[in-house]
């Protein structure tokens, strides 16, 4: 037999007799290694490194046969056709499921070699968490049943999300995930409105941020305030902040980019580090927007700028008129 043969041997059957592992081990060490020092070998064969030895080989213990022949029993119960990914070994399977709506999801299950007697570990893109119910009987066709469930419980969400993203020009996120939540919706020249939306009341009035100079910020709020009772479940979010605000939402292709200028007037890119403008020169003969870091590292450069807690008061870039920057926790 092969050294590595014994080792594995000698090391699998002294794994549960301390005292023979303590007067064995490092003959075998020592035999297929070069000699160690006394303190190294004393420490390794030490009861937790025995210990942490054991519990590795654990970790690598093949599942028994049963275990793939009741998977592959489980997977043609589900159906192949829902399945999108399985790797070689078994342990992590990808589902796709359709909601209501024709609009696709994916679950991704990690199991493990206790499957069916212990849950597989779920990783999905909702807004909300999920949680599978699960009995040594549950099965892969139970999770999937339960997906489509909590998929259905949020249809309302996507659907007033999915209204926002295809009538507006949505600035953030560039690219939304299915568990996003936020949105920040462009008004006009500079101007946006970040809205948070609740997964479970979609059609509820959201939590809005407005951006911009506060000449034509100020007014969107007092709107917002002053018709705020006019906000009607019954309809659709879109609709309701259209109402509320007195305004009709630009869509990307009816306001061009040279229309939009969101361009940092300090780095002069439109992305840095993923962020966009989101600070604005209140004049209003200027209204340049900048990005926060790319304004606070030109403040923090100017003799004349002075800060007071979070707030830093300092000349705009590019009309020498006084800015005010309130610092948020990135920066």
């Amino acid at each position: 037999m092969g050294g590595h043969g014994i080792l594995l041997f000698s090391l699998s059957s002294l794994l549960g007799i301390e005292a023979s592992t303590q007067r064995l081990l490092p003959g075998l060490i020592s035999s297929h290694r070069e000699p160690l020092g006394g303190h190294m070998l004393s420490s390794f064969c030490s009861k937790e490194n025995l210990f942490a030895l054991k519990n590795t080989a654990e970790l690598h213990v093949p599942p028994p046969p049963q275990y793939y022949s009741g998977l592959i029993k489980d997977i043609e119960t589900l159906g192949w056709n829902k399945v999108e990914f399985v790797d070689p070994a078994f342990s992590i399977i990808r589902l796709k499921a359709e909601d209501s709506c024709s609009r696709n999801h994916l679950i991704t299950l990690k199991l493990n070699p206790k499957y069916p007697t212990e849950p597989p570990e779920c990783l999905v893109d909702l807004p909300v968490q999920f949680s599978a119910s699960w009995n040594p009987e549950s099965s892969l066709l139970s999770i999937h049943s339960q997906f489509l469930a909590a998929l259905e419980s949020l249809k309302e969400f996507w659907n007033a999300l999915d209204e926002i993203d295809e009538k507006t020009w949505v600035l953030e996120p560039e690219k939304p995930t299915r568990s996003a939540t936020m949105r920040r919706i462009a008004i006009g020249n500079n101007v946006s409105v970040n809205i948070e939306v609740d997964p479970r009341h979609p059609t509820m009035l959201p939590e809005c941020y407005f951006l911009g100079a506060d000449h034509v910020v100020n007014p969107l709020k007092i709107k917002l305030n002053s018709n705020i009772h006019l906000w009607d479940p019954e309809i659709s979010l879109l609709q309701n902040l259209k109402e509320v605000l007195e305004i009709d939402f630009p869509s990307r292709e009816a306001l061009q980019k040279s229309d939009f200028s969101m361009d940092c007037g300090i780095c002069y890119a439109y992305r840095l580090d993923g962020a966009i403008p989101n600070q604005v020169c209140d004049d209003a003969r200027c209204g340049q927007p900048f990005h926060e870091a790319c304004l606070y590292e030109w403040l923090r450069g100017l003799p004349s700028s002075r800060q007071s807690f979070n707030v830093i008061f300092g000349e705009c870039p590019y009309c020498n008129k006084q800015i005010t920057l309130k610092l948020s926790k990135k920066v």
